[in-house]
């Protein structure tokens, strides 16, 4: 899909949203069951059908990316350039991208290690990414993640060589270091991430994020049949998780719209209303804020439709669980 179809298909499906539809507001729930889903407890983070501990295993996964990312980056020379990207890199969020991307590889019967430098190298395109979205000729942004950004900490030019240099070694790690994956796999997960990087993916939702903000829905995706490729999927299971991110990273973008005018900087530790300020054609302003929590919820029941009743109900639990709590996050 070429970059002006994605565009209009993301407009397209802001404008024919239909309020009639009675979606049960997102961000009123606590136990719901919909369709057969069990949702997680938003107090707790158990889901009381199965006992599924999202905090745990988000925590737990979370320590695991962290690791292993300081590892794939040491501090070496050029000094500056990896100070820069060790940064971002290391700054935390919530690690969607790697979560997702091991999940999926575990949903499919792999080994969660063999998915870890996929999942690293997904963390570093996405700092990447956020390192050149915060440039002054792009957002414009002087906070991330509760820090300065990259930019004003070590120059625009030093950010955008450590960018460039991340990208780089996101290739590098996945060809020296992932394990116990036949090479069309490896090749396979290469183009994913040439796709996610290139004109249709990130570039494109750059572009796009200068008149309608937020370029989720490509992360997502990529994480998801990446993981799903490195764990030996077949092509049908591997269409299931595509379609099922395609709705979670759709769903994060619409509700990252919702908080940036319903939140302050503090609260989110990022800069928010500049899309408000910069008249931007995020889903709040088009279908207002209430419309857009509904269609949330709608993405999430169809995120979650693609993975119940065929796969394994305990290996799912996991990107059930984090479509929920995606739909209903306060940051």
């Amino acid at each position: 899909m070429n970059f002006y179809a994605n565009f209009l298909r993301r407009f397209a499906s802001k404008i024919r949203y239909n309020s009639s539809s009675g979606f049960l507001h997102p961000l009123n729930q606590k136990f719901k069951s919909f369709g057969g889903t069990q949702f997680v407890s938003h107090q707790t983070g158990v889901n009381p059908q199965n006992g599924f501990d999202l905090k745990t295993y988000t925590l737990e996964k979370i320590a695991a990316v962290n690791r292993a990312l300081d590892e794939a980056l040491p501090l070496r020379n050029p000094i500056n350039i990896h100070e820069a990207m060790r940064y971002t890199l290391l700054s935390g969020g919530k690690r969607i991208c790697p979560i997702v991307c091991l999940a999926a590889c575990h949903l499919v019967g792999g080994d969660e290690s063999t998915a870890m430098p996929s999942a690293c190298a997904l963390e570093m395109i996405h700092a990447m990414s956020l390192m050149h979205d915060d440039l002054p000729c792009m957002d414009n942004a002087d906070l991330r993640r509760g820090r300065r950004s990259n930019h004003i900490v070590f120059g625009e030019n030093v950010t955008v060589l450590a960018g460039y240099t991340l990208l780089a070694r996101a290739f590098e790690h996945i060809a020296t270091a992932t394990r116990g994956v036949p090479p069309g796999r490896i090749v396979h997960v290469i183009g994913e991430l040439s796709r996610l990087i290139g004109p249709d993916g990130v570039v494109a939702g750059q572009v796009a994020d200068l008149k309608c903000g937020g370029q989720e829905e490509e992360h997502v995706e990529a994480s998801a049949v990446v993981g799903a490729v490195v764990g030996g999927a077949c092509e049908e299971e591997i269409e299931r998780l595509r379609k099922y991110a395609r709705s979670v990273g759709l769903m994060f973008q619409v509700v990252d719209d919702v908080l940036d005018i319903t939140k302050s900087t503090e609260e989110l530790g990022k800069n928010c209303g500049k899309d408000l300020v910069g008249k931007k054609l995020t889903y709040p302003r088009i279908i207002g804020i209430e419309k857009s929590r509904e269609y949330a919820y709608k993405l999430k029941e169809e995120a979650q439709e693609q993975l119940t009743g065929f796969f394994d109900e305990e290996k799912a639990a996991p990107l059930i669980a984090l479509a929920d709590y995606i739909a209903h996050r306060q940051k």
